[in-house]
């Protein structure tokens, strides 16, 4: 979330950011907010009087009774503190529920380079990477394909746990595995820790990752418990320092995060019902970093960089997007997605997300750096995360730009050493 003395002391900012989002609704939130805030200041300010008095009445009304005076109003105004005091205090607490309402969804202040746009449509093309290739033969369905080869089971896997889910077998479950490695290999190379974090999130810190009214809906809450499964690994890895501080000779910190992710969308036709593109439970290699505020846009392209090395190795052809104000969500300040060729659709389909979330989480999480220099001084860290790769999606491409005419599916050299040498499926 935006802190607050930024909102306080930069409300033009705040609005001109609601502006070009087209968010009218939050717009109208933004003068309410400050007119709250300064509320909150003057009761606190009054309360902290009133408890002041509290303190030193009884005294005075022991001075006046030794000196003969009139007690009977100290004795009415000493009776009438308390209540006067939690009556503010009650107040005071729904003003401060309300900043801290409109705080927790208030978005995330947008690069300059972030495209204005209604939706997923207007996103921009930055880069282009591969010859899209549109086969001579009709490509196979890629779920259909994996049944055939008897790689996948989507009517079992629906037997034992719903639409949605998927049963990987043989050389395919080997080749997401292989792609983990992959990915896992690329990033302990460049510096990034290995992280295999919890596969379950309470809701505060869940509150701290992300704005859970855009994204519970998305999201399976353990019945009975506090719990949620996650959606993706960068939801416990930007919690797991929650509250603490870093030293500046600590950052960044660079990890990657090796999960299963849960997730109860699905997909509305049968590329994705039938399939490994949209489903409710995959694998995922994330990046994650924590950083010093002047370095998050230098390693936002470093973020980048690896996720289009990855598919660079893979030789699948994709292109680089800057997502629009009307696609971008709440948390980010900017983000790119890479988005790989299936010539089955001839489009393109999205399989990274890169976000550089600035400060936003880290106010949520209350995670600061110290100032090497002025031991008391901490600055916000600034959080960023981006797929490395998930699986399925990436499956789906392997097994639809790899595919050969006679069904055959030509293993990625860069797979083959994590699959015994194995050359095709």
């Amino acid at each position: 979330m935006l802190e607050l003395k930024f909102i306080r002391s930069s409300p033009d900012v705040v609005r001109a950011d609601l502006k070009k989002r087209g968010d009218a609704e939050k717009l109208a939130w933004v003068d309410d907010l400050l007119a709250k805030d300064e509320r909150s200041r003057e009761m606190q300010v009054e309360i902290n009087s009133m408890r002041n008095r509290r303190n030193i009445i009884s005294r005075e009304i022991n001075q006046t009774r030794k000196a003969g005076g009139e007690i009977s109003g100290l004795l009415e105004e000493a009776k009438s503190l308390p209540s006067k005091i939690k009556d503010a205090e009650t107040e005071l607490a729904e003003i401060q529920e309300k900043i801290k309402f409109y705080q927790m969804r208030v978005p995330n202040i947008l690069h300059e380079s972030v495209p204005v746009g209604a939706d997923d449509s207007e996103n921009v093309e930055v880069s282009r990477w591969g010859e899209p290739t549109v086969p001579s033969f009709e490509v196979k369905n890629h779920g259909e394909l994996a049944i055939e080869k008897g790689l996948a089971e989507f009517e079992r896997a629906a037997k034992i746990s719903g639409a949605g889910f998927y049963i990987l077998k043989g050389r395919l479950a080997l080749m997401d595995l292989a792609l983990q490695r992959l990915a896992i290999d690329l990033l302990a190379e460049r510096g990034y820790t290995p992280v295999m974090p919890p596969y379950m999130m309470n809701r505060a810190a869940y509150e701290g990752v992300t704005d859970l009214s855009d994204f519970e809906n998305v999201m399976y809450k353990i019945d009975g418990e506090d719990e949620f499964l996650i959606a993706t690994s960068e939801h416990p890895m930007a919690a797991m320092y929650m509250d603490e501080i870093f030293e500046e000779k600590d950052l960044p910190l660079r990890l990657a995060g090796i999960s299963t992710c849960f997730r109860r969308e699905i997909g509305s036709h049968g590329l994705d019902t039938k399939g490994l593109f949209r489903v409710h439970q995959f694998n995922k290699v994330e990046q994650f970093i924590y950083c010093k505020q002047e370095d998050s846009w230098r390693l936002h392209e470093e973020l980048l960089k690896n996720a289009e090395d990855i598919f660079r190795m893979l030789k699948l052809p994709y292109h680089v997007v800057n997502i629009c104000t009307g696609d971008i969500g709440t948390v980010a300040a900017k983000k790119y997605d890479i988005e790989v060729w299936m010539p089955r659709e001839e489009t393109y389909r999205e399989v990274v997300s890169c976000s550089n979330c600035t400060a936003y989480q880290a106010v949520r999480l209350n995670i600061k750096v110290r100032d090497p220099h002025e031991f008391e001084k901490k600055d916000y860290v600034h959080t960023l995360n981006s797929t490395a790769v998930a699986t399925t999606r990436t499956l789906r491409a392997i097994l639809e730009n790899c595919q050969e005419e006679d069904g055959t599916v030509v293993i990625p050299e860069a797979l083959r050493p994590y699959m015994n040498g194995a050359e095709t499926l």
